[in-house]
């Protein structure tokens, strides 16, 4: 079997672009992969024709010896743009290995260790108590969903005094523990946006009374000693990860033993094949991983087998791949439009939740979905970068 050439889409999920990667083989197998949009996501599209050059007329079979290839190639530890490309690919050729062997990607990782893989939704922002209750007894009802995540700012952190966007945190987390089920689990996700060590310590030890499932990504990734001493300070599970890019960035977060729970994106660090070493280290150190995935619903699918095969799997974001974007918003004080973002088409059959968590697909290989071929390549671009928010001095924060 060889590879014989790559088709690359720019496809849409409700507000946000999304690149979705083909490989064809000589022998009619395609394989289906998605990249991360760090942006700009239109300079995918050379840095994938770019990465054929290598693979064209090779077995795609040889998973681990391209992916290795790949990653020497560039000489130099690749960046966003080149993992996400090398991502997509690495989904391609796990894809189409297991469909020439008519099994599901996880009967390649040694089989399932478990028979569904629990999820989590986000809500993002600070709903009124009252409200965030509703749409999660809403998404309870239709989907079975028990975990949650939100954002720990009730103020702009920014033109507030820092301890009054601690007191609000904790005092909102108080009374949505009053105002909800009580076996409702709830995240809160900071988005690297504190500069300072001992002000995340003071957040996340304002939510911790509150039983938070976890306190994810107060402060920015570059230095791991920092988050050992954040972790030490903290009186809650601490994960973060989504903004690390390999196994030895990943080491040396445990090393300092930097968080409870690793959050590796398989649409940034290269695919599967490095997903799974992530997931060896962290075991080795008693951490468990939650994969980031605010991705679409290929990605959604290529996490499932992950999950499924990972002894220390702990649980997978999980976004609906139709409706709005974000029920209460973008994180950004945006609202989202129903009628305009309404959802992400290009995977006919998604993965969707029942009892709050994603069954297996044992009859059907590869990675157990179907994509709309005829959708992809048609859809209007659309824009999206991320907000970086002002300081009142005119200074720029942390996104």
């Amino acid at each position: 079997m060889k590879i014989d050439r790559l088709r690359v889409f720019m496809s849409r999920d409700k507000d946000r672009p999304r690149v979705i990667v083909a490989m064809d083989t000589d022998q009619g197998i395609t394989g289906w992969g998605e990249c991360y949009n760090h942006g700009p996501d239109l300079a995918l599209f050379p840095l994938l024709e770019y990465l054929l050059s290598f693979l064209q007329g090779k077995d795609p079979r040889r998973v681990s010896f391209h992916i290795h290839h790949l990653l020497q190639q560039t000489r130099f530890p690749p960046g966003a743009l080149g993992l996400a490309a090398i991502s997509a690919l690495d989904h391609c050729m796990w894809d189409i290995s297991a469909k020439a062997l008519g099994v599901p990607v996880y009967m390649l990782l040694g089989g399932n260790v478990r028979d569904r893989v629990k999820v989590y939704a986000g809500l993002y922002t600070a709903p009124e108590p009252a409200a965030a209750r509703d749409q999660m007894d809403a998404l309870n009802a239709e989907w079975g969903l028990s975990a949650f995540k939100l954002s720990p700012y009730r103020v702009d952190m920014h033109r507030h005094r820092w301890g009054e966007v601690v007191r609000q945190a904790g005092d909102y987390f108080g009374k949505l523990r009053e105002t909800v089920r009580s076996d409702y689990e709830m995240a809160f996700d900071a988005h690297a946006k504190i500069f300072e060590p001992a002000q995340a310590m003071q957040l996340g030890n304002a939510l911790a009374p509150y039983d938070p499932l976890f306190f994810e990504e107060p402060i920015r990734p570059e230095n791991f000693e920092a988050w050992g001493e954040l972790k030490r300070g903290l009186q809650c599970t601490l994960a973060t990860g989504e903004s690390l890019y390999s196994r030895f960035e990943f080491l040396r977060l445990l090393q300092v033993r930097g968080c409870d729970i690793v959050q590796p994106d398989i649409c940034v660090v290269g695919g599967l094949t490095e997903m799974v070493k992530i997931a060896a280290l962290a075991e080795a150190h008693y951490v468990t991983i939650a994969p980031h995935n605010p991705m679409g619903p290929l990605a959604t699918a290529i996490n499932v087998h992950f999950s499924a095969a990972t002894t220390n799997f702990r649980i997978l974001e999980y976004r609906l791949p139709h409706g709005p974007g974000y029920v209460f918003g973008t994180g950004n004080q945006e609202v989202a439009s129903t009628s305009q973002y309404e959802g992400a088409h290009y995977v006919l059959d998604p993965y969707l939740p029942r009892e709050g968590y994603l069954d297996l697909r044992p009859d059907r290989p590869g990675w157990g979905v179907e994509m709309d071929e005829k959708l992809l390549g048609t859809e209007q671009y659309i824009h999206w970068e991320r907000k970086v928010p002002l300081k009142p001095d005119g200074s720029t924060g942390y996104a």
